[in-house]
C-alpha cells in the first residue's frame, strides 16, 4: 500500500497533471470551499453578534427579568410602588444564576425648551444601579452621581439632545403632570452626560435621573420603588429563570422576561437562527458538489493508473483512500484560505466598523461581530467531515473500473 500511495502521489504531483484538464477543476473546488467557509463564518459572527448586541441593549434598559406590581406590568410607567424590603433583594439566594438586582422607578415627563418640547420617560436609579452598559453607551460627559446627596444631574440620549439642541452642562426643564389637574411640577435637571445606545426605540424615550426625584414626585416613602430589574448570567436560560423568579416572589408581585415584554423583537431575532442554518446548509452542499465534480474528473483522468494498480493487486478500497486523501488535501487548502480571509474580514469589521447599518431597522449602527472559537472549530470540522462523507459515494466508481479496459482507456 505504501508503494502504491507513493506511485500515485508522484503521478498526481507531476507537471503533466498540473497542466491537465483537472487542474482548473481542482482550483475551482478549493475556491468554492474557501468561499463557503467565509460565508459560514460571516453568517455565524454577524448573526450571533446581532442577536447578542440587541438583547444586551434591551437588557440595559429593562434588565433580563422585571419584577413589579401587577398594576404596572403592562406599562412603561410605574404607578403603584413596591416595597424595597423584599426577601429577594438585594440578593436572590433561592435562584441560582442571578447576577444582579436593582431597584428603579419611572415617570412620564415633558422636556420644555425655548423652541421645542419632547415627551420622555424619566427613569430613576439608585446606588445599586449597574452602569456597565451605559459606560459603553456614553459618548459625551459623565454619568450622573446617584451615590451621594440628591442632585439634579441627568443622563440624556444623543437623539433627544439633537432634537432639543441641548448639550452637556445645559439645563433640561422637565414638567411632570399631577393627577389632581393642578399645575405641573417642574424640575430643572442639568445634563451631565449624553449616551447613544443605537436603539432608537429607547433613545427617544429614556432620561436617567436619581430615583429620589421619582419618589418625591410620587410622594412615595424612601423604601418604595417602581420595580426591580434582575440580571442573569446565562441568557439562554431566561425562560426557566423567569419561572423560578416568579415562584420565589410574593403573590402580589408579577414577573416578566424581556423576551415576553418585547416578543416581536425576539421573534425577529430568532429568524436569524434559521437563516444561519440555511446558509450553512447551502454552502456545504455547494462545496460538496464541487468536490464531487473534482473527484470524478480526477478519477476519470487517472483511469489507466487505476487499472495498473488493480493489475498489481491493489484493492478497491486502497485506491479509493488514495483519491480521498488527495481530495482531503484540497479541502484543507480551501479551509485554510477560507479561515484566513473570513476571520480577517471579521476582525476588520470588529475594530474598524467598515459596514454601517440603519439603527431604525436593525437597532445597531454597524454590523456587529461575535467571534468565538467554538463555532469556528465547528464550521471547520463540520465542513471537513461532511465533504468527505459526500465524497465516499462518487469514489465507488473506482470499484466499477475493469483493469483490462482501464489500461486501454485513453
Amino acid at each position: 500500500m505504501n508503494f502504491e500511495f507513493f506511485v500515485v502521489k508522484r503521478l498526481i504531483s507531476t507537471k503533466k497533471y498540473k497542466s491537465s484538464i483537472s487542474a482548473p477543476i481542482m482550483k475551482i473546488a478549493v475556491v468554492a470551499i474557501a468561499i463557503g467557509v467565509i460565508m459560514m463564518l460571516v453568517s455565524f459572527a454577524t448573526g450571533l453578534g446581532l442577536q447578542q448586541k440587541i438583547r444586551d441593549k434591551i437588557a440595559a434598559f429593562n434588565g433580563h427579568i422585571i419584577i413589579s406590581n401587577y398594576d404596572n406590568n403592562s406599562s412603561q410607567i410605574t404607578f403603584e410602588p413596591v416595597s424595597r424590603n423584599q426577601d429577594f433583594y438585594p440578593d436572590f439566594p433561592e435562584v441560582e444564576g442571578i447576577e444582579h438586582i436593582q431597584a428603579v422607578a419611572t415617570k412620564f415627563g415633558v422636556i420644555r425648551t425655548a423652541t421645542d418640547f419632547e415627551g420622555v420617560i424619566v427613569k430613576g436609579v439608585g446606588e445599586d444601579y449597574n452602569w456597565n452598559y451605559f459606560k459603553d453607551f456614553l459618548v459625551e460627559g459623565e454619568l450622573p452621581d446617584v451615590q451621594n446627596n440628591l442632585n439634579d444631574e441627568v443622563l440624556i440620549s444623543d437623539y433627544l439632545a439633537n432634537r432639543l439642541q441641548l448639550k452637556v452642562g445645559d439645563k433640561a426643564p422637565t414638567y411632570f403632570l399631577r393627577e389632581d389637574n393642578e399645575r405641573p411640577l417642574l424640575r430643572a435637571f442639568v445634563i451631565t452626560g449624553i449616551y447613544d445606545s443605537g436603539f432608537q426605540e429607547f433613545d427617544e424615550l429614556y432620561m436617567i435621573a436619581d430615583i429620589r426625584h421619582i419618589q418625591r414626585l410620587n410622594k412615595w416613602e424612601d423604601d418604595e420603588v417602581g420595580n426591580f430589574e434582575v440580571f442573569i448570567d446565562d441568557f439562554d436560560e431566561i425562560d426557566s429563570k423567569g419561572n423560578q423568579v416568579y415562584e420565589n416572589t410574593g403573590s402580589f408581585l408579577d414577573t416578566q422576561t424581556i423576551t415576553q415584554k418585547y416578543y416581536a423583537i425576539f421573534e425577529w431575532l430568532s429568524l436569524f437562527d434559521f437563516n444561519i442554518a440555511l446558509i450553512i446548509g447551502i454552502m456545504i452542499l455547494v462545496a460538496g458538489i464541487n468536490m464531487i465534480t473534482a473527484l470524478l474528473v480526477l478519477i476519470l483522468e487517472r483511469t489507466q493508473m487505476i487499472g495498473v494498480l488493480k493489475a498489481l493487486g491493489s484493492t478497491d478500497w486502497a485506491i479509493r483512500k488514495i483519491f480521498l486523501c488527495n481530495a482531503g488535501y484540497l479541502i484543507l487548502r480551501g479551509l485554510f484560505w477560507g479561515n484566513l480571509i473570513g476571520i480577517g474580514l471579521l476582525l476588520l469589521q470588529k475594530y474598524l466598523k467598515l459596514f454601517p447599518l440603519d439603527p431604525r431597522t436593525y437597532y445597531v449602527t454597524e454590523v456587529p461581530v461575535y467571534l468565538n472559537w467554538d463555532y469556528i472549530f465547528a464550521v471547520n470540522i463540520g465542513t471537513m467531515l461532511l465533504c468527505m462523507l459526500m465524497l465516499l459515494i462518487p469514489s465507488i466508481i473506482i470499484s466499477k473500473i475493469s483493469p483490462v479496459k482501464a489500461m486501454k482507456f485513453e
